[in-house]
């Protein structure tokens, strides 16, 4: 028992001259002001950095040499993030050195264990490049409404490893870029939107075609998002209860759905007025009476 307790007084007495050293203090609190001066470096950094970026991309509007929205809007936002990583990787690095750790000899460990798990990395290395082309080939950008690998939605952002697709529901989904090996993109050009109108058997065709021919000519003056005056393309199918006419209008990129919704309110309105019946479902009844033929029948 007085062993151990002269052992940890000796222990105590050791800690005790190393804690009351000033030196010791000195340099902690060199250290510690040196990582805040480190860390505040790093925020004006990258603040300031952000503005010229911001800069740099909006003359590039008023020059010879003109880039699209959503090409400014994706690059804008990449070349932040990758000065973000450096920025960060760097103070890391900077704040090291401050305690007096070998930075170059955890480099060169990394080095030696990256290569051995690279091999197993390389899902990682092929969303890397996969995302580097899908940016310098201009395939999708920021705000785009795309469909790719089983989803649909608004790319919200675009890196060098994943993109990230917001869909109608508000869910986002985070794709790997070595994933994503064919894009319907439907934001570059403009969309054709396409409605069926079924016109019943019992009513005066020709003037039902007259009628939606004669609205679509009105359309284009309320609706801006129509590229031309829609078309009535003529009979797509006979069907058991009516004839079905399909309709055609190109709009601006990602306005068919709204214009297909506004045809459709419109059309039915006007049939309406016309007293030309939308086909509804039909039932024929006969009746018989022994084993005679048919004696008459009704519509239902």
């Amino acid at each position: 028992m007085n062993g151990e307790g002269e052992t940890v007084r000796e222990t105590w007495d050791i800690w005790k001259e190393v804690l009351m050293n000033p030196e010791l203090w000195i340099r902690l609190g060199e250290a510690v002001l040196q990582v805040i001066f480190i860390l505040i470096l790093a925020t004006v950094v990258i603040k300031v950095g952000t503005k010229i970026i911001d800069q740099f991309y909006g003359r590039r509007k008023k020059g010879p040499f003109r880039i699209s929205v959503r090409r400014e809007t994706t690059l804008t936002k990449l070349s932040k993030n990758t000065l973000t990583y450096v920025v960060y990787f760097t103070a890391l690095v900077m704040i090291l050195e401050t305690f007096s750790i070998n930075v170059g000899a955890l480099i060169a460990g990394a080095g030696v264990a990256g290569l051995a798990i690279g091999f197993g990395a390389q899902n990682l290395v092929r969303d890397i490049i996969s995302g580097f082309f899908i940016i310098f080939e201009d395939q999708f950008s920021v705000g785009d409404f795309i469909g790719t690998a089983g989803v649909e939605g608004f790319v919200i952002e675009i890196g060098l490893r994943t993109s990230k697709v917001k869909s109608w529901g508000g869910e986002i989904h985070i794709i790997p870029n070595g994933n994503i090996t064919q894009v319907t993109n439907y934001s570059i050009d403009n969309a054709a939107a396409i409605v069926d109108v079924k016109v019943a058997y019992e009513s005066d065709f020709e003037k039902a075609e007259q009628v939606i021919n004669e609205l679509l000519k009105e359309m284009p003056s309320r609706y801006s998002s129509m590229i031309s005056t829609p078309e009535v393309l003529g009979v797509v199918d006979l069907a058991p209860s009516e004839i079905t006419l399909r309709i055609f209008a190109e709009t601006l990129p990602m306005e068919h759905w709204p214009v297909g919704r506004a045809i459709r309110k419109e059309v039915k309105l006007r049939l309406d007025e016309e007293g030309i019946e939308i086909p509804f479902p039909r039932i024929v009844m006969y009746s018989r009476e022994g084993t005679g033929g048919v004696q008459d029948g009704e519509r239902v």
